[in-house]
């Protein structure tokens, strides 16, 4: 396939799903300025080296896997927690309870493993096939697939355990 065809490809593929690189790069350093930084990086690097792409099917695992690294060298570099950026602590005091349980599962999942959580994002909140999970963090399918039950297990143990704290919380009894 011809470098110009893939350019093409690889410009189409950006345009259509920008927010949910965006997502991806986001769920990992919680902070807009980190995550465009990752996007903008990883786009350079897809463009850099397009022509490694054979299999033009495998566009979204192969992107996806770059932005994943990306994320993860950047967070190395800074070797820290990002703080929560102000806006985000100003959105959660005026959230309805339903929001405030999609906020908890966030908190939980930022407790969990690097190798459980990136499992978790990229199969439930990308929408990826057990196989594109695999694909993107180069592991195999049955690690992919056992790493998904500890991780369900985890965070369930995990939102059981503050189950009581929210509830007090918000005020209920039950």
């Amino acid at each position: 396939m011809g470098m110009k065809n893939n350019r093409a490809m690889l410009e189409q593929f950006i345009v259509d799903y920008k927010e949910n690189i965006y997502r991806l790069a986001y769920s990992y350093v919680h902070n807009k300025a980190d995550a465009l930084d990752i996007v903008q990086e990883s786009i350079y690097k897809a463009m850099k080296t397009k022509s490694s792409l054979q299999d033009p099917g495998a566009m979204k695992s192969w992107f996806y896997r770059i932005v994943v690294h990306t994320a993860l060298d950047l967070l190395r570099k800074q070797k820290k927690v990002q703080p929560m950026e102000e806006e985000q602590l100003h959105a959660f005091m005026y959230q309805s309870e339903d929001a405030y349980a999609d906020v908890d599962i966030q908190q939980t999942l930022e407790q969990l493993p690097e190798k459980y959580r990136a499992v978790l994002v990229l199969r439930f909140f990308e929408d990826l096939t057990f196989e594109e999970v695999a694909d993107v963090l180069r592991e195999n399918i049955n690690t992919v697939k056992t790493r998904l039950y500890q991780a369900l297990k985890l965070l369930r143990i995990q939102m059981e355990s503050t189950a009581p704290e929210r509830r007090r919380e918000n005020g209920s009894t039950s």
